[in-house]
């Protein structure tokens, strides 16, 4: 059984000023997502910053949100580092506080070799008894996971459960299909790639854009699973200038100011520049949530759109911008609209 099925949210981790984080504000986001169609929470992952949180905030976090979530849909830690000895003790410390399941990064920098990436796996599947998902990135980590060591991996070691695929490649991917005879759970590790894994079987997304708009992308799945592939396509098509714009940048730098330029929004903010943003969000779903007595004049246009951004990020202060690698800290990034 997959650990989840559907869109599973890359999630950000809010910062404060000084660099701390933000578990005021990660609360509020994590209750959010919980209840508005995200399917999955995935804490502490590369869009969350982990490799830039020290060890002891990364499993605070990790333990933060498995206690918060309570149940309520799993919570999977990433728990991958350039070491295995780090990796075998932050996974097995998330197995003890509950997470529902880890993803594993390709150790970065190392360059390991396939044969080095099965002792690593192996290793670590051997400690933290719990599913594990590989994930392979190589644009940001600087190894690919072969199709044939994802299936020597998922064949050998029971708890090697699933893979977080990132590389863009649909041969690639296919290939990994193949030789596990669609046995392994595939997850589309880009947003705009979410029908076409699911076409070769997959089981959803690991998402950035679900941070901005949960309940859409679990819709792009909901509707492919129902049968409506003509739908779910549709979806996916009309989500690319967004995806687009979440990554004009190093993620999560776009993201973050997504996030931010929602919680700036004003009363009085043109609705041209709510259609420039395009993030999701229609003038009358603003009015909807900020002046409910103006909610007779905003019906029509809701009505055309049924997925409003999330509340959490409306509020002031929303804190998501402040990425904690100083190489991410671009406050006044201009997304291109």
């Amino acid at each position: 059984m997959a650990i989840f099925t559907g869109s599973g949210v890359a999630l950000v981790t809010p910062f404060h000023e000084d660099e701390s984080i933000n578990y005021d504000k990660l609360d509020e986001m994590l209750d959010y997502h919980c209840t508005h169609g995200t399917d999955s929470i995935i804490i502490c992952g590369t869009t969350g910053e982990s490799s830039t949180l020290s060890e002891e905030e990364h499993m605070e976090c990790i333990k933060f949100a498995i206690e918060r979530v309570k149940g309520r849909i799993p919570v999977i830690a990433g728990t991958g580092s350039n070491s295995t000895y780090t990796t075998i003790q932050m996974s097995k410390e998330a197995v003890e506080d509950g997470a529902d399941g880890l993803l594993l990064v390709t150790p970065y920098y190392n360059k390991c070799t396939q044969d080095g990436l099965i002792a690593h796996y192996t290793a670590v599947a051997k400690e933290a008894k719990a599913p594990i998902i590989l994930y392979s990135v190589a644009s940001r980590t600087g190894v690919n996971i072969a199709p044939e060591t994802v299936a020597a991996l998922h064949k050998n070691i029971e708890n090697i459960v699933a893979v977080k695929e990132a590389s863009g490649n649909i041969s690639q991917i296919s290939k990994i299909m193949q030789l596990t005879d669609g046995k392994i759970d595939l997850y589309s590790g880009n947003d705009d790639q979410i029908v076409p894994l699911l076409s070769v079987g997959g089981k959803g997304v690991i998402s950035v854009l679900a941070n901005v708009a949960p309940q859409y992308t679990h819709d792009i799945c909901a509707k492919f699973f129902e049968g409506d592939v003509k739908g779910s396509c549709k979806m996916q098509l009309d989500a690319i200038p967004l995806i687009e714009k979440l990554f004009c940048e190093v993620n999560p730098i776009p993201v973050k100011k997504a996030l931010n330029l929602i919680c700036e929004l004003k009363e009085d903010t043109d609705p041209a520049v709510l259609k420039q943003l395009n993030l999701w969000m229609t003038y009358g779903q603003y009015t909807q949530i900020h002046h409910p007595e103006k909610i007779e004049k905003s019906i029509e246009e809701d009505a055309a759109y049924p997925y409003p951004m999330p509340v959490y990020a409306y509020k002031a202060q929303c804190g998501a911008c402040l990425s904690h690698n100083t190489a991410g800290r671009l406050h006044e990034l201009k997304m291109p609209v």
